[in-house]
C-alpha cells in the first residue's frame, strides 16, 4: 500500500502541474451562443508565435507519448493506434516539406480549416490549436476538402484515412475522413475555430460554414461534428496537446478542458425534433444481453399505452403479439426495454423502464423488431420478411444523429452506427440533449466543494479499474458520461476498488457519496 500511495502522490503532483489555470473559465457561466461568446472573450488575443514557430511548438505539443510512446511526431493522418506506424518522424527532424512524392517523405503543417478560407491572415495562419503536423503526401491529398464521412473512397492513406465522395447529408462534394481514433479531435478543433474567430468567421466561405457567427456550421456538418465529438471523447493526448500549446500561445481549447460545453452551446440548437417516437439504440449481445431504446424527440410528453414492441421471428411469418409500453415519456427523454436476464455489467435492470422475459426481448440478429402505434408499424430495426440473414447479430446499433424520426424501411449503413458486441455504456433512460443535465449541472448539484481534494481516484487515466481513496467504509458511486447519462450505479459498496472496463473510452464524472458527504471527480478511461 505504501507503494500505491507513492504512485498516487506522483500522479497528483504531475497532473497538478497540467491543470486548467485557476479561474480560467470563471466567466463562462451561460449556455447556448452566449456561452460561446464568453469563451471567445477568454481565449482571444492569444500570443502569435508566427508560422515558422509552429515547428517549435510541435516539439512539445505533438509528441507520441501515447501509442508507440517513441517520442516521434504524432500525426493524426499516419498514426496507427492499434499497431506499428507505417512511418515516423523525429520531433527535431529536418524532414519537413519541402517536396514529397509518397507517404513517409516528409511532414508539414496542416490547417484543419484551410488557410485559403481566411486568406492566410494572421493570427489564424499560425494558430497551433487548429494547425497540426501531418505527412506531406496525405496533407496534399486532403487539400482544401472539408472533413466528412466518405461514401466511396477514391484514395486511402496508410493508416486508413480516406478521400472520396461525401456521405454527409446535403453535400455532394469530395470530403476527407480521418480514422475513428481522431474524429473527436478534429471536431473539437472545428469548435475551437468557430469560437476563437467568432467575430470574423461569418465572412469566411467554406462548405462546412453557414455564414453566421453563432451556429457557424451548416446543420448537416454540425450534426456530423456532434456525432464525431461523441464517438471519440477527449483523450489524454488531446489534454497534453492543449497544455503544451497553452504554455506557448497562452490560450486553450475550451472543448478539451470542458467537453460538455459542446452540448451546452450547439446541442440545444440542433436537438432533433420529431412528430413521433423512434428507436435510438439496439443491443444484441452475448447470451441475454438484449436491449432497446426509444426516444421522445417531440415537443410534448407522450402517453405510451398506444405503443408496442413486436418481433418477427427469423424474418418470416406474422408479427408477435407484442409488449405494450406503459407510462408517459417526457419530451427529450429515453425509454429502455431490456431482457430481464441481461448481465449487470451491461445494464442494471432496475434502471430500465421495462425488464421482461417476453419473447420479444429474446431476439436474435435475424429477428426484425418493430415499434407500433395503435397497431400500425411506425419504425423498424431489420427488414420484415427478409428471411434468416443476420442484420444485427452480436452488435450494438445506435441511430445516427442526423436521423430525427421513425422509418418503416431499415437502412443500416446510412441510418445507424455499429459497435462491437456488448457495447452497453450509452444505453440509458435518462434525458437527452436539450433536456439532459450536463456535467456542470451535475457537479453543481452534487459536489461538496470542500471535500474535493480529500477523495482521490488512482490511476487516472485508467483502463477502467481504479481505486477510490479517503472514503467511508460504505458508500455509493454513480458514474455519468459528459452529457449527464448514468452509465454505472451501485449502492452500499465496501470495496474501494472499482471495475468498469465495459465503458467506452472517454472522460466520465464519478459521484461518490458516503453517509454525510458527496463529491464528484473526473476520470479518463482509455
Amino acid at each position: 500500500m505504501k507503494q500505491l500511495y507513492t504512485f498516487a502522490l506522483i500522479f497528483i503532483i504531475t497532473t497538478g502541474m497540467a491543470q486548467i489555470p485557476s479561474g480560467y473559465y470563471n466567466s463562462a457561466t451561460s449556455s447556448g451562443y452566449t456561452l460561446k461568446t464568453q469563451l471567445y472573450n477568454i481565449i482571444k488575443n492569444h500570443t502569435d508565435k508566427g508560422y515558422n514557430g509552429l515547428y517549435t511548438t510541435y516539439q512539445t505539443s505533438d509528441v507520441d507519448n501515447f501509442y508507440e510512446k517513441d517520442g516521434s511526431v504524432l500525426d493524426m493522418y499516419s498514426e496507427n493506434p492499434k499497431g506499428t506506424d507505417p512511418y515516423t518522424y523525429a520531433t527535431n527532424s529536418t524532414q519537413r516539406c519541402g517536396t514529397y512524392t509518397k507517404e513517409g517523405d516528409c511532414y508539414n503543417r496542416e490547417h484543419i480549416i484551410p488557410q485559403s478560407t481566411f486568406n492566410s491572415s494572421a493570427p489564424m495562419v499560425s494558430d497551433a490549436h487548429f494547425i497540426t503536423p501531418t505527412d506531406g503526401k496525405v496533407n496534399g491529398q486532403r487539400a482544401n476538402y472539408p472533413h466528412g464521412t466518405v461514401a466511396a473512397a477514391s484514395w486511402t492513406s496508410s493508416n486508413g484515412s480516406k478521400l472520396g465522395t461525401s456521405a454527409v447529408s446535403g453535400y455532394t462534394g469530395t470530403v476527407f475522413e480521418p480514422i475513428d481514433e481522431f474524429k473527436g479531435d478534429i471536431a473539437r478543433i472545428y469548435f475551437y475555430f468557430a469560437t476563437r474567430y467568432e467575430t470574423t468567421v461569418s465572412g469566411y466561405s467554406y462548405p462546412t460554414f453557414n455564414g453566421t457567427s453563432n451556429q457557424v456550421f451548416t446543420t448537416a456538418f454540425l450534426n456530423m461534428l456532434l456525432a464525431w465529438n461523441t464517438l471519440d471523447p477527449v483523450s489524454a493526448r488531446e489534454v497534453a496537446r492543449n497544455n503544451a500549446i497553452y504554455a506557448i500561445q497562452n490560450n486553450r481549447n475550451p472543448y478539451i478542458d470542458h467537453p460538455e460545453y459542446v452540448q451546452k452551446i450547439w446541442g440545444n440548437s440542433t436537438s432533433p425534433t420529431s412528430t413521433e417516437l423512434y428507436f435510438t439504440e439496439y443491443i444484441e449481445g452475448s447470451s441475454n444481453n438484449k436491449a432497446l431504446e426509444i426516444v421522445n424527440a417531440t415537443n410534448n410528453a407522450v402517453a405510451l399505452n398506444i405503443y408496442s414492441i413486436k418481433k418477427q421471428t427469423n424474418g418470416a411469418g406474422a408479427w408477435s403479439a407484442g409488449i405494450t409500453l406503459t407510462g408517459t415519456l417526457n419530451k427529450g427523454s429515453k425509454y429502455t426495454i431490456v431482457n430481464s436476464a441481461i448481465a449487470s455489467n451491461c445494464f442494471s435492470t432496475s434502471a430500465a423502464n421495462i425488464s421482461t422475459t417476453a419473447s420479444e426481448m429474446a431476439f436474435n440478429g435475424n429477428d426484425p423488431i418493430g415499434l407500433f402505434k395503435n397497431g400500425v408499424l411506425i419504425d423498424i430495426i431489420g427488414t420484415f420478411n427478409a428471411g434468416t440473414p443476420n442484420f444485427g447479430a452480436d452488435v450494438t446499433l445506435r441511430r445516427k444523429s442526423n436521423i430525427t424520426g421513425p422509418k418503416t424501411t431499415f437502412d443500416k449503413n446510412n441510418d445507424w452506427d455499429s459497435f462491437s458486441s456488448d457495447t452497453c455504456g450509452n444505453l440509458s433512460s435518462r434525458a437527452i440533449q436539450g433536456n439532459t443535465k450536463t456535467a456542470i449541472d451535475i457537479e453543481e448539484e452534487h459536489t461538496d466543494k470542500n471535500l474535493l481534494d480529500q477523495t482521490l481516484i488512482y490511476p487516472n487515466p485508467s483502463s477502467g479499474d481504479f481505486i477510490i481513496y479517503n472514503i467511508a467504509k460504505q458508500y455509493a458511486v454513480t458514474i455519468y458520461n459528459l452529457i449527464g447519462q448514468v452509465v454505472f450505479e451501485e449502492n452500499n459498496r465496501n470495496n474501494s476498488t472499482l471495475s468498469v472496463t465495459n465503458l467506452p473510452k472517454g472522460m466520465y464524472l464519478v459521484k461518490i457519496t458516503d453517509e454525510s458527504h458527496t463529491v464528484l471527480k473526473k476520470i479518463i478511461i482509455n
